[in-house]
């Protein structure tokens, strides 16, 4: 090489190490650089020196420029004695600084103009001043063909990795931008990490040293962390270079346009450090920045000693440990479990405890011993671990009822694994340390995932007192691979997995803008990543998850919201710390806009998706992509690729399919020809939903031998056990069915009955899969197939050519590319059925070796067509359903049974529809209250209950509509979801008490109360933690749920987890019938016995059923009925052909009787006061019968009867009535219109109804006497022009009715007046009353109520009842008063029959 001479221009930190390299690799370097220390540095190594540009560029082949910006570019190019005056022709430029695109551009259009042809390569370089003197630079290279071709070998002889960036020049400076957003936004967050980490007390060698092997490592951690922490800010690269980089591509940025949170803060910080006199020390010193605001050092301090290696002072702990004989262990869990039996095998002795029987009794079998309660497992025990999921957890855990603090001796120390807040941390310890007993605490969050727990090879980070450190050194060493003892006491090791986390979310959220932005210049962005992952600006996070973006791929293999959580507690403990974080916070901002767009549950990675839609770009590769495994992270990686199909019209798609089969169906899967039962359908619902295709049917929650027993001696065709695996791990999920399905096997061999299990599982194919058919097989024995029959249609589920789709709207959405499909704990990515299976079995069931019914099979050859596909299985096989319909449901059903009766057995996993159709179940009407409530009695003053713990987003939206159309009579309860899920234990205690406190005044008052979760969604680091967070949210609402003592008029629970828990563990549940459903798709259980509150209307609502106003529906239709006003009722009673019932009223026990006998026939009623009662019972008989009505079940209206004088009306008026009648029949027919009249403009002011009389009732009524010659028929003619004058609401008219008992020869209505009066009283839009209508018989009543009387005013024979009830002897006064009122409730309820007002109530 040494014929080719190279001109280097720059001999600068980099410039010296990289002309230094070339010479190495021998070539003719020639260099300048304006300082002549450089020049005197380059001179000693071997290379030439020159005067100026020109001298070091005559006669070279090539010209490299590493200067600092375009400024200076332009003096050594094109200035007096430029190099390009001096250059050959052909000779090649290459620029190795950062520069802009636009700038590079015009200086290729320069060169172009030159007839001497100089070529132009854009080549910047990353790797820092150590990758310059050593030739192991990252290089983006571009230019022309030619060019390019030329400069490789001096390129090559600088570089470690060499990229060629195509799009010409300018197209490697912007592959250097996006490197320089990720170094420049990575320095600065290193910056605020350190300071966070040295105000929280850690070492900060020892953080350095933790963090640079964990997932918050970068390159310019390791290299600027260094700086940082020695305090030599000596400038191998200048903090003025990222101003003026990061100014480049903030302007750049601007012209496209881009948006760049994160480079913006990170570059106000660097000019901050610039203008705090900074700007010529080395980037690193942006710390000091954060040093002088929070007025610590991150120097590391040598204070306490120096060790060889971070695992040292574990190995001196060793030396002098205590032996530790007996362990407590609460919480065996994933990764409890592995660390437990890690502690047997290296024979220590171990008590474990888990809420999970099944996990403790596979515990027993490994040799630990078992314990009952968290005390049990702590008594004896020198050494208590805690491996729960949350700090709830490990609150109840240790200090709840029978906690493992009271069983502990005195002198033992917890050792806490779980992974909370360093503040929940110290708090523990204090704790622990009021107890006084001297219990000591150790904060040691693991890491390494369930194999290494398994295998003993956890990274554990110990922090507490040296004394219980040395208790327990031996326990943390059996249980790692590497142990690391932070200095700082409880909560130092907490801190840092905070500060890890700090920089692991900044590298996420800056990851996505770079790439975006990389999108947004046009550049690929495969190759983008492949020269990033070797360039300064790569790190850890970097290269693991950036592949997710280039597959949009974002099954969740760490949910964005446990950025939302953990960038939250990061920001909490810096508030407390005063520690200003801006880029934590900004990050913070992103994650939370990811969740808040339903983004939530997906990979964090997926917070990209803001910057591709801002930008509408998209940062995805084209082509076939790359997995984390690919870039290096195999294990966090899914490789499975899935079809993508299209978005399809629904009405379409469904018109084009075969008409469905029209035969008979053969559809009682359990029964012979003979009717005799020989088999049972026995479903494990994997939670409550599952019973919305159902009536009639039992629902069990305990599933005991006896009990499963009882249900097959009762015949029962079909009925569900509610195991709720779904809000287990998988682990524990296969456990539960093992166990239950050998009772079932056990149960059913003690009575020789047959079955077929179906497992009942999410439509939206989320769920335990194959975890629970392989445990059902395990126990039942391997089947001719298993069954996988998603559809629901009645929920918009349809299975078409192997495709499960979603209906959205008036589209079919592929399953796959749904909300459901990035589940943070059941996400997968296929659509088709056949992928699916292979997806989740992890490609042991191949697709290929997957069968499927088809539509067109189903449609066309009907039941046979397909019991002959079934029968032609081969044993072991996996069948996919296609259906589009219930009826093609019901065929594959039938077409099953005939399979079935021919010998063959399935174990089938479907949806709900399919259980329905296998029992020949038809669908039943909607079930109402009024279905509910006539059978039996509810308290009247109860309000009813919602509580929503559900997520999705479908539920929030649902919950936000029911707030806007019920509102006014809802009172809304929000329960603070972090308080609850990883809040302190009194926090959380406090939180569900006043929740429960206040709910029950609610309901207790009769109001209808709706007890929400707040809308903020938290996830843990895995599916394990995210469930455990579920199960967290959901315990508190069944706290809150145990603690209101008032029983609701109905309860409904919305969300899967939420209804089963408030079911089994609230209300004691053990068995409850099916009646039907409540809305399409939502089941509604009666309780049964034995549980708080039998007979109880139990709506289980699913979280992703339904319309948007499907839960306001509901609630509407539960709601007690709203005030309606006296001509309401008379106007419906009209339309309805039927009467009402007024019953005069004189003590409370006539008002009981009314309301009870109206309640118990499901009957409006109305109350009436006659003005002799009101002058003897006065406002207390008013307020009685107001109150009464506004706390009764059905409708009932208070009103004042005969007022004929004008000043007890007018008093009347404002006494609480909701009508009065003005009773001027004894006035002369003027003097009636004009006292009516009167009275009526002022009561229907006060939107009164009003009802007058017209004629003369003969008869004695509350002694006011009418005498026979008295009496007077109601004049049709009259009756036109009083109605026309009066604009009364009801007329009472006289047709030979009379007050009190009619003669012996009958009652004589003119039936044939009272025609004539209803046809006046329509014209008038005025109704007809009935006085006097005690002993009229039931036919008359009928003519009556047929001709247009609406409403029958009933007293003498209730006065009659009720002294008639005096006359009988009782011992007590209570039972005398009883006596009479039910006498009176029995007249009632006769006279509401006859008049057919009974079930006419509005529910």
């Amino acid at each position: 090489m040494a014929d080719l001479k190279v001109a280097f221009i720059g001999l600068g930190a980099m410039g010296q190490g990289m002309a230094t390299v070339l010479l190495r690799a021998g070539f003719s370097v020639h260099g300048f650089d304006v300082s002549e220390v450089a020049m005197g540095c380059f001179q000693q190594a071997g290379g030439t020196t020159s005067c100026c540009p020109a001298e070091a560029a005559r006669d070279a082949k090539m010209v490299i420029v590493m200067v600092f910006d375009s400024n200076q570019v332009d003096s050594v190019l094109f200035g007096p004695e430029g190099a390009v005056s001096a250059l050959s022709h052909g000779a090649v430029i290459i620029l190795c600084a950062t520069l802009s695109p636009a700038y590079l551009k015009r200086v290729e259009s320069q060169l172009s103009g030159d007839e001497k042809g100089i070529l132009l390569v854009d080549a910047p370089v990353s790797g820092g001043v150590t990758g310059a003197a050593n030739g192991t630079l990252t290089i983006m290279a571009s230019g022309s063909n030619e060019a390019l071709v030329k400069a490789t070998p001096v390129l090559s002889a600088m570089s470690r990795k060499l990229f060629t960036i195509d799009g010409g020049v300018g197209a490697g400076s912007k592959v250097k931008m996006v490197n320089q957003v990720l170094a420049g936004v990575q320095i600065a967050a290193a910056a605020e990490a350190m300071v966070l980490g040295a105000c929280a007390g850690i070492n900060t060698q020892v953080l350095y040293d933790i963090i640079s092997n964990a997932a918050g490592n970068s390159c310019v951690f390791v290299s600027r962390g260094s700086q940082m922490i020695s305090g030599d800010m000596t400038p191998h690269a200048a903090l003025n270079i990222f101003v003026k980089d990061l100014g480049i591509v903030l302007g750049e940025a601007k012209g496209i346009p881009f948006p760049l949170p994160l480079t913006a803060i990170a570059h106000q910080q660097f000019l901050l450090g610039s203008a705090s006199g900074y700007g010529h020390q080395a980037d690193a010193a942006v710390v000091k920045i954060w040093e002088k605001c929070a007025g610590i050092s991150v120097v590391a301090s040598s204070e306490g000693g120096a060790y060889a290696s971070l695992e040292e002072p574990a190995k001196q702990l060793l030396a002098v440990a205590r032996r530790v004989d007996r362990i407590g262990f609460l919480g065996l869990g994933a990764m409890g479990f592995g660390m437990a039996t890690t502690l047997i095998r290296k024979k220590f002795a171990v008590c474990g405890f888990d809420v999970f029987t099944p996990v403790l009794l596979r515990f027993g079998d490994a040799g630990g011993k078992i314990a009952k309660t968290p005390r049990e497992a702590a008594e004896g025990s020198e050494v208590l671990i805690v491996m729960v999921a949350n700090e709830k957890q490990a609150a109840d855990a240790l200090f709840g009822d029978s906690g493992a603090v009271s069983g502990l001796s005195r002198g033992s120390v917890v050792i806490l694994c779980s992974t909370v807040s360093p503040g929940f941390v110290q708090h523990l310890d204090k704790c622990l340390q009021d107890e006084d007993r001297g219990l000591h605490l150790v904060d040691a969050p693991v890491s390494g995932g369930v194999s290494k727990a398994a295998d003993g090879t956890l990274t554990i980070m110990a922090a507490g007192l040296e004394e219980a450190l040395r208790h327990t050194i031996m326990v943390l060493s059996a249980m790692s691979e590497k142990l690391y003892i932070i200095e700082g006491g409880v909560g130092a090791g907490s801190s840092v997995k905070m500060v890890n986390q700090l920089l692991a979310g900044v590298h996420i959220a800056v990851a996505a803008e770079a790439m975006a932005f990389g999108a947004s210049l046009g550049l690929d962005t495969k190759n983008l990543y492949d020269v990033i992952s070797h360039a300064a600006g790569s790190s850890w996070m970097f290269v693991n998850r950036v592949p997710h973006m280039l597959e949009a791929d974002y099954t969740p293999h760490s949910a964005m919201n446990i950025f939302v959580k953990d960038l939250g507690i990061v920001l909490s403990e810096a508030k407390m710390l005063n520690v200003p974080l801006y880029l934590a916070a900004a990050s913070h901002q992103q994650f939370l806009l990811g969740a808040a767009a339903g983004w939530g549950r997906e990979d964090d990675s997926a917070v990209v998706k803001i910057f591709e839609r801002l930008a509408q770009v998209t940062v995805a590769a084209p082509k076939a992509s790359i997995t984390a495994g690919e870039a290096g992270n195999p294990s966090c990686a899914s490789k499975y690729t899935a079809t993508e199909y299209p978005v399809l019209s629904k009405r379409d798609k469904l018109k084009s399919l075969e008409p469905e089969w029209p035969g008979d169906l053969v559809n009682n899967f359990c029964k012979t020809d003979g009717g005799d039962l020989v088999k049972s359908l026995v479903v494990l619902d994997d939670d409550p939903t599952g019973t919305q295709t159902v009536h009639g049917v039992t629902v069990l929650t305990e599933w005991g031998i006896a009990t499963i027993k009882e249900e097959f001696e009762k015949g029962s065709t079909c009925f569900f056990i509610l195991t709720n695996t779904r809000a287990l791990s998988g682990e524990k999920a296969s456990l539960l069915i093992k166990d239950i399905c050998s009772n079932v096997k056990a149960a059913a061999a003690l009575v020789c009955r047959m079955y077929t299990i179906v497992l009942r599982g999410d439509s939206t194919l989320r769920g335990h899969f194959p975890q629970e058919p392989d445990a059902a097989t395990s126990v039942i024995g391997k089947t001719d197939a298993w069954i996988i029959c998603p559809s629901f249609p009645q929920g918009g589920r349809y299975t078409i050519n192997d495709i499960h789709y979603v209906e959205d709207e008036d589209m079919l959405l592929p399953a796959g590319q749904t909300e459901f499909a990035r589940d943070a704990t059941f996400g997968y990515k296929s659509s088709n059925l056949k992928e699916w299976v292979e997806e989740k079995t992890g490609g042991q069931m191949k697709l290929e070796n997957v069968v499927s019914v088809s539509i067109e099979t189903i449609r066309k050859g009907g039941p046979q067509a397909v019991c002959n596909q079934l029968c032609g299985l081969s044993k072991g096989s996996v069948c996919i359903v296609n259906a589009a319909s219930d009826r093609d449901i019901e065929v594959f059903a039938s077409g099953m049974i005939q399979a079935e009766i021919a010998g063959k057995r399935f174990l089938c996993r479907t949806a709900a529809t399919f259980v329905a159709a296998c029992i020949g179940l038809k669908p039943k009407a909607i079930v109402t209250p009024k279905d509910m409530w006539l059978k039996q009695h509810m308290p009247r003053i109860s309000g009813g209950l919602i509580v929503v713990g559900s997520y999705v987003p479908k539920t929030t939206k649902q919950v936000e509509v029911l707030k806007d159309q019920c509102g006014h009579f809802i009172h809304f309860l929000e329960v603070e979801v972090r308080a609850v899920a990883t809040g302190l234990v009194n926090t959380r205690k406090e939180v569900i008490s006043q929740i429960a406190h206040i709910a029950n005044a609610y309901i207790a008052a009769g109001k209808d109360t709706l007890i929400v979760t707040s809308r903020e969604l938290m996830t843990g680091n895995d599916s394990d933690e995210n469930l455990g967070i579920n199960s967290n949210v959901s315990s508190a609402l069944v706290e809150i749920v145990k603690q209101i003592q008032t029983r609701p008029r109905y309860l409904l629970a919305k969300g899967g987890i939420t209804s089963s828990d408030l079911a089994t563990k609230a209300l004691g549940v053990r068995k409850a019938e099916v009646v039907g459903q409540a809305l399409v798709g939502v089941p509604l259980w009666k309780l049964g016995p034995g549980c708080r509150h039998e007979g109880l209307p139990y709506i289980v609502f699913p979280g992703n059923v339904g319309r948007l106003d499907s839960l306001a529906n509901i609630v509407q239709a539960w709601a007690l009925p709203s005030s309606r006003s006296t001509k309401e009722l008379l106007l419906a009673a009209a339309n309805g052909a039927y009467a009402l019932g007024a019953f005069n009223v004189y003590n409370l026990e006539g008002i009981a009787a009314v309301v009870a006998a109206a309640e118990a026939e499901a009957s409006p009623a109305i109350l009436q006061v006659h003005p002799g009662a009101l002058k003897h019972g006065q406002q207390l008989l008013v307020s009685c019968c107001v109150t009464a009505a506004k706390h009764a079940m059905v409708p009932i209206t208070v009103h004042f009867d005969h007022g004929s004088n004008e000043q007890d009306i007018l008093k009347a008026l404002d006494m609480g009535f909701d009508s009065i009648m003005v009773d001027g029949s004894h006035l002369p027919f003027y003097e009636n219109i004009l006292f009516t009249k009167r009275i009526t403009a002022i009561a229907h002011g006060k939107q009164m109804t009003v009802e007058a009389e017209l004629g003369r009732l003969a008869g004695t009524e509350d002694g006011l006497t009418v005498e026979e010659y008295e009496e007077k028929l109601t004049d049709v003619t009259q009756a036109g022009e009083f109605l026309k004058e009066t604009k009364v609401d009801a007329l009472a008219v006289c047709i030979g009715n009379v007050h009190g008992k009619y003669p012996p020869s009958g009652p004589r209505l003119r039936l044939d007046l009272l025609k004539k009066l209803h046809d006046v009283a329509i014209t008038h839009n005025a109704v007809l009353v009935l006085h006097g209508a005690s002993g009229l018989p039931k036919g008359l009543l009928k003519d009556c109520i047929k001709h247009g009387v609406c409403k029958f005013n009933v007293n003498t024979e209730i006065r009659s009842a009720f002294m008639g009830a005096l006359q009988t002897p009782q011992k007590e006064l209570l039972d005398v008063i009883n006596n009479a009122k039910d006498s009176m409730k029995a007249v009632v309820a006769e006279k509401l029959h006859m008049f057919g007002s009974a079930g006419k109530a509005s529910w």
